[in-house]
């Protein structure tokens, strides 16, 4: 699955969840129509990873990167290569690690390695692993019969929800191979419609 093909699938959701029609009441009780205007070209702008999400993700990507070399990587090696500072690396590794997402070795020759081939791996996991599940806040839920108690603030958590969905979706949309095959020059740059 190629990066151009996530971005244009990504913008294609946003687009419809833009668009989508949703019911509602006015101030005498009847129902109402009302529709969310699309945004002619809908991005992930403002929309921010955590500085550990960003780091864990660095590190796994380093790991993939040398994936082919026999033996772990010691946090000493991922921490000079990624210029990320060594103690929070190694709060961020143990994250991982209970996660699933990375084994490690201990004593001489030890470190880190991936726990299952890159190509299993999503962004999305990795940036959950550390941060916790993908949404843009924690507001709660919006009431599911349409009823509010706090003047149209369900209408808001509904759309912050969607947001969260998009963001985590897009992000589903990345392994750490197919980043990797971008570092290396192997697939295009990931662009912005």
């Amino acid at each position: 699955m190629g990066v151009d093909w996530v971005t244009r699938t990504t913008v294609h959701h946003l687009r419809a969840l833009l668009a989508k029609r949703t019911a509602g009441v006015d101030a005498g009780g009847d129902e109402v129509e009302m529709r969310v205007r699309p945004v002619p070209r809908p991005t992930l702008d403002g929309v921010r990873v955590s500085t550990r999400g960003d780091y864990a993700c660095r590190a796994l990507l380093s790991l993939a990167l040398r994936d082919g070399e026999t033996g772990p990587t010691s946090v000493r090696d991922i921490a000079e290569r990624t210029a990320l500072p060594q103690p929070y690396l190694e709060q961020i590794l143990l994250a991982l690690k209970g996660a699933g997402l990375v084994r490690s070795k201990r004593g001489v020759g030890g470190g880190y390695v991936l726990a299952r081939p890159a190509e299993q791996i999503l962004l999305s996991e990795i940036v959950s692993a550390v941060d916790g599940p993908i949404t843009l806040g924690d507001f709660g839920e919006p009431h599911a019969d349409g009823a509010c108690d706090h003047e149209g603030q369900c209408v808001l958590l509904a759309i912050w929800k969607q947001a969260g969905d998009v963001m985590r979706v897009h992000l589903e949309g990345f392994t750490l191979a197919s980043i990797a095959n971008v570092a290396r020059g192997d697939a295009p740059w990931p662009t912005s419609n």
